[in-house]
């Protein structure tokens, strides 16, 4: 009675969770003594069978037909200007992102993604951008940027923790810097880098630099020299200020 029942529940499931459902009631009444071996065997048969069909008309839900993947496959990205992105990536490497020690195992474009990365870990203590934009502010593909990245990671440089997310598209990885020689080559740039871009600030009213148009502030007026005029009425002399540079020099 059992078997029969059961082999009319399976044909009339229609879904995965229905059919782990029978399949637990199977065994548990073969463990209980209500089936024998055999007609479990057999029940467990078919719901292997009905399992496959119902696999086998499953659709993903927005995937187009014919297509493997709900994103859209991924365009490679073309430099617009490939003379300034080589001068960007040698320039970066020049610039001294790391101690020679440690910049004489990589290239002059992995050393260009590690500077940006070095930038964003020096400014935020962590790295979140996506590889695209690394790759793009060194001026290298993105196949490069990921193998810089790994390298540094192989050499024991840097930490990657992934943001993997299931069934949406995952979060940038963090990147964070954990070699002490080159956190202390970091912290020496950030000290030798002037303040401010090395311009001092003037207040308006300093009297050594004037804006044009800006009027000379008010001086207090020197005491221009005197010396002894001619004999007055009276006998005395009469003091003469003298108001014009020339005399005073004659």
């Amino acid at each position: 009675m059992f078997r029969e029942t059961m082999g009319a529940a399976i044909e009339g499931a229609r879904t995965l969770a229905q059919m782990d459902e029978l399949s637990r009631q199977v065994w548990q009444a073969h463990a209980s003594g209500a089936v024998d071996d055999a007609a479990a065997q057999s029940l467990a048969e078919r719901l292997h069978e009905r399992r496959g069909s119902i696999r086998a008309g499953i659709v993903p839900v927005g995937v187009p037909a014919g297509s493997v993947s709900l994103f859209p496959p991924r365009r490679r990205p073309v430099s617009p200007d490939r003379i300034a992105s080589r001068d960007r990536r040698r320039l970066l490497a020049c610039s001294g992102p790391m101690p020679p020690a440690l910049a004489s195992r990589f290239t002059t474009g992995e050393l260009a993604v590690l500077r940006i990365v070095a930038d964003e870990v020096s400014e935020k203590g962590v790295c979140g951008l996506c590889i695209d934009a690394i790759a793009a502010r060194a001026g290298v593909c993105r196949r490069l940027a990921q193998n810089a990245i790994r390298l540094a990671e192989g050499d024991g440089l840097l930490t990657i923790q992934e943001r993997r997310h299931q069934g949406r598209r995952s979060d940038p990885n963090l990147i964070r810097i954990i070699s002490r020689e080159w956190q202390a080559w970091m912290r020496r740039a950030r000290r030798n880098q002037p303040k401010g871009g090395g311009c001092k600030s003037l207040h308006p009213t300093d009297k050594r630099v004037l804006t044009p148009g800006m009027n000379r502030p008010a001086e207090a007026s020197k005491k221009l020299p005197e010396r002894q005029g001619r004999l007055g009425d009276n006998g005395s002399r009469q003091p003469v200020r003298v108001t014009d540079t020339a005399k005073v020099m004659r």
